[in-house]
């Protein structure tokens, strides 16, 4: 077969991933790049060695390329239309999370990519972790009997980022878009992603407008800290929570409570910028009673060398070779970007708000 011809839009530090990762493809090659700033493009290209690869400044002279996918790295503003464009084009896309700044954009996006049958999937890593697997697994035994109550999110006691991250029109969210959603993730993937229903949330960010914790403060006009109830089909309660700053060391564990068994997960790592799904696992706890005894039993922690996130380029680069379904499929994150959506609205009215999401 001949080798898929892949390009990359967006050249910044997320960029850098994608290329390598498909460096490691022998299937794949990277023939283009492409960024809005002039000679970005071509600078990537000869820090990552993309021999033959051309740089662009405009995404339509990428695809004329004739480029079977794409990865798009851009900013958290440019996932939606740049996603559509490729998709219109009849290109695969692998898009970064957040999926958009909007659950109308990410609806956008998951139709274009319907209407056109391309594969349009969302950059969720930790899903490579096999601890995330182990989890998933645990909780779709039906181990836990009835489940009714989800606690996730965690927190950094000092970890916050800069640029295009904290401005609201161009990253659209803070904490809750950029490590917030991989805490969604790792609870609703193994719940099976249930609809949510409501959500009720408030939303902070004292540390991000002080010059005493943030150096470009007079920039910062997103949350660096929010907590949401959200209500879930099939009468399960959702506690969200995430920090980017903070006086605390942690915001506890995430945690399955259900009518037979309890689960209990910690993040792995250590340090201010730990405490977050972003990563690893740390520790896997079964909670249950045996014989009139209250009984805990640690789940082994799989023990890997995997780069979970070179995987997630892989496994996009083989499901666009076979024909296959998206790896992490739209209709999927679609609620996970429901749920930020209306914890931004919620926090903005001071009240629950309903959520709906349109069908595709």
């Amino acid at each position: 077969m001949s080798k898929l011809k892949v390009g990359i839009i967006g050249s910044g530090g997320i960029a850098r991933g994608h290329a390598r990762a498909y460096k490691e493809v022998p299937y794949v090659d990277v023939v283009g790049v492409c960024d809005i700033v002039p000679g970005k493009a071509r600078e990537f290209i000869e820090a990552e060695g993309l021999e033959g690869a051309q740089a662009f400044e405009n995404h339509e002279d990428l695809f004329a390329l004739g480029v079977d996918a794409v990865s798009v790295c851009t900013p958290n503003v440019a996932h939606h239309s740049m996603s559509v464009a490729a998709l219109n084009a009849g290109v695969h896309v692998l898009v970064e999370k957040p999926m958009a700044v909007t659950l109308d954009q990410a609806v956008d996006m998951a139709r274009a990519a319907k209407k056109a049958d391309r594969i349009l999937s969302i950059g969720f890593q930790p899903r490579y972790d096999p601890n995330t697997k182990v989890i998933k697994d645990i909780v779709q035994s039906g181990e836990l009997g009835n489940i009714y109550y989800v606690e996730t999110g965690g927190g950094r006691r000092r970890g916050m980022p800069g640029g295009t991250f904290i401005k609201q029109e161009i990253a659209g969210a803070g904490a809750m878009a950029d490590i917030g959603c991989y805490s969604l993730d790792l609870v609703l993937n193994a719940l099976g992603y249930p609809k949510p229903l409501t959500v009720s949330a408030a939303t902070y960010n004292f540390f991000g407008t002080s010059p005493k914790y943030h150096p470009q403060a007079d920039q910062f006009d997103v949350e660096d800290f929010g907590a949401a109830l959200v209500r879930l089909e099939g009468g399960i309660t959702l506690h969200f929570k995430i920090s980017w700053a903070m006086h605390m060391d942690t915001l506890g564990a995430t945690f399955f409570l259900g009518s037979e068994a309890g689960l209990k997960l910690t993040p792995a790592g250590s340090g201010p910028w730990s405490g977050v799904w972003d990563g690893g696992v740390g520790s896997i706890t079964l909670y249950y009673d045996k014989l009139g005894h209250m009984t805990e039993s640690p789940i082994p922690v799989k023990s890997h060398r995997i780069n979970i996130f070179a995987e997630k380029v892989k496994d996009f680069a083989r499901a666009v070779r076979e024909g296959d379904k998206a790896p992490i499929p739209p209709d999927e994150i679609l609620k996970n970007q429901a749920i930020i959506d209306g914890v931004l609205r919620s926090a903005k009215l001071g009240k629950e708000v309903e959520i709906v999401i349109p069908e595709i």
